[in-house]
């Protein structure tokens, strides 16, 4: 585990970035020191190369230590994934650089971006504003999705870039203000006239999954046609298994002593012993379902087999479904708790809000996917972009 020696200590600052907002300097600065940062990287780009079962075991710690720090690195090794997809060979010095460097990549592009960009001899410059940005404080470089000027009004063809964020023009707006992830840095993105090379942009296909999927195409490796958002979710449903474990153990473990009123023993009571036990067996089902696809995962990756669409959405359902199985574990926790699990202070009342923001995460949220494997289970097909 390349995270172990850090965990302590970012488990200590946890408490403190959930009041201020903030990932310490402290840990931010650890982690890019660490090989953790290259794991998503393939061999050819300087990177581990690292498994996805590896990454999410990682991510799965992390979690627990620290959920708003777990969630900008989660959100970094897996838009770089995007990233070495999208750009491909021909930008593979480029992204070489930037994994040797162990540099942070963000990729804000949510609910309300609007990117531009206007074209000049040797360049093109972007204007506008890219939203829900995690880890864009932290971070060195953002991928945007813009829309060149005088575009196509009815069916504009996306681009895609990897702007460097300490250039001039590129303004961070910390914006998170939300009772989940407080530290996460989940912020807007202002672009104002960023001047960007002519030959740093590539398109941004529509459905780019499919394009990843042609044995024609060519690709840095072969882990890069598994898809960005199929993995996203996966290693969200590891860190919501190792965050929700970890709640769970808390909890055990303070019970012990825990007297009820009028005397009796928590320990000894049997409806204790029954929200536990179902807490438990959420939690081994949740792990086994998510860490099953992950294994198919990498199998498919160490044979050369091309994803297909049902590989997909097995990948996407499996995480959907574990952090239900999660979700309802951590309710179980709580009612074990009763009033105490709501007092704030406590890591179980931080884990618990910080939890709220994995299921309603579009990547894996139960609407998004449920009604796409519902099309494919009918023949029909899905319409999902992403």
């Amino acid at each position: 585990m390349y995270l172990e020696p850090l965990l302590p200590m970012i488990a200590t600052q946890a408490a403190q970035a959930d009041q201020t907002r903030s990932v310490s300097a402290e840990a931010i600065a650890a982690i890019k020191a660490n090989d953790v940062m290259r794991m998503s990287a393939s061999e050819e780009l300087g990177g581990l190369g690292a498994s996805v079962v590896e990454i999410a075991d990682e991510l799965a710690n992390l979690a627990p230590a620290c959920t708003s720090t777990a969630w900008c690195l989660w959100n970094h090794l897996c838009t770089y994934h995007l990233f070495c997809g999208l750009l491909g060979p021909e930008h593979a010095e480029f992204l070489g650089d930037i994994t040797r460097r162990q540099e942070w990549v963000c990729f804000p592009a949510g609910a309300s971006t609007a990117v531009r960009a206007s074209n000049h001899a040797d360049s093109f410059a972007l204007e506008g504003t890219a939203a829900f940005g995690s880890g864009a404080r932290y971070a060195e470089w953002a991928g945007v999705s813009f829309v060149a000027d005088g575009a196509d009004a009815q069916r504009p063809q996306p681009e895609f870039t990897l702007v460097d964020l300490r250039t001039k023009g590129v303004r961070v707006d910390p914006t998170w203000e939300a009772m989940s992830l407080r530290a996460s840095a989940t912020d807007h993105v202002h672009y104002e006239g960023v001047s960007i090379p002519a030959e740093r942009r590539v398109p941004f296909h529509f459905r780019y999954r499919e394009v990843f999927r042609d044995p024609q195409h060519s690709m840095i490796h072969h882990r890069y046609r598994e898809d960005w958002v199929a993995l996203s979710d996966l290693w969200l449903g590891a860190m919501a298994v190792g965050l929700t474990q970890a709640a769970l153990d808390e909890c055990c473990d303070g019970i012990r002593d825990r007297i009820a009123i009028l005397g009796t023993k928590m320990v000894e009571r049997p409806t204790i012993h029954v929200n536990l036990g179902q807490a438990g067996a959420l939690i081994s089902a949740a792990r086994d379902t998510v860490f099953a696809a992950l294994s198919e995962t990498d199998e498919r990756i160490d044979t050369h087999a091309i994803p297909t669409e049902t590989d997909y959405l097995r990948q996407v359902s499996a995480s959907m479904q574990a952090l239900q199985l999660c979700d309802e574990a951590m309710r179980l926790i709580l009612r074990v708790l009763g009033g105490n699990g709501l007092r704030e202070g406590g890591s179980f009342e931080r884990r618990y809000r910080d939890f709220q923001a994995m299921p309603l995460h579009i990547n894996a949220h139960r609407d998004r996917v449920t009604e796409q494997l519902g099309r494919h289970l009918l023949g029909l097909p899905t319409e999902n972009p992403f």
